[in-house]
């Protein structure tokens, strides 16, 4: 009987602890996902542009599927043992996001009005598809949240547990870009005024700016 009930207790243990893994994953990824950054900020211009929006979600989630199972793979352990590859890494992420918020910033000082249509309409696929690839791997802090943080936390796990980690981090990822994606033109009756698209831009360059002057303070100082 006690043999039949320690099986019966390793049994319940593996059912349950996959699902353990898998909610300190979702856990994980939500947290870190959740925040205004570059990356974000790009998504939500889309979607309110309605400008290749599929293209552009499903190509975020598919760089944070990537990168986590990269990290969750031993990378993150590698980057921290070395320094010049992580200073290079924010020199050239702090230059993108600063050149980014530039462009921002010239579009919130203008006075010319902008149509989410017109505007839409006027960005190639190939240029969407580009501007995504940098506003995500040029930023330093998407290697930070997806290879260094969540991958450290998945090698914590057992191997057995990692696939499930893995999918919470996946799932966090998938509900967040397609909800910022596709739900933000919720938001179009506002954004029909010019003024609400500068006060978008002006935050998006103050956010682009202040992350490349975190980074810079924090790598070189």
């Amino acid at each position: 009987m006690a043999g039949h009930a320690a099986g019966g207790d390793t049994r319940r243990m593996t059912a349950i602890a996959p699902s353990g893994a898998y909610l300190t994953g979702l856990a994980l990824g939500g947290s870190l996902i959740v925040a205004i950054g570059a990356q974000n900020a790009f998504v939500l211009r889309q979607g309110l542009l309605r400008a290749h929006v599929a293209l552009v979600v499903v190509l975020c989630i598919l760089i944070d599927v990537a990168l986590t199972t990269v990290g969750v793979g031993g990378l993150a352990a590698s980057l921290g043992r070395s320094p010049p590859a992580l200073e290079a890494l924010a020199a050239a992420g702090a230059c993108f996001l600063g050149c980014y918020g530039l462009g921002a910033a010239r579009r919130a000082c203008s006075s010319q009005s902008l149509s989410a249509a017109a505007a839409g309409n006027a960005q190639t696929a190939g240029n969407a598809l580009l501007q995504t690839l940098a506003v995500s791997l040029l930023n330093p802090h998407v290697y930070l949240d997806t290879v260094l943080l969540i991958g450290s936390v998945g090698v914590q796990q057992p191997a057995p547990l990692r696939p499930a980690f893995l999918a919470g981090v996946w799932t966090a990822s998938l509900g967040w870009f397609t909800s910022l994606g596709f739900g933000s033109r919720l938001l179009a009756p506002l954004f029909a005024r010019p003024m609400a698209w500068r006060l978008l831009d002006g935050l998006v360059a103050a956010v682009m700016w202040g992350i490349a002057l975190t980074l810079l303070w924090t790598t070189f100082r």
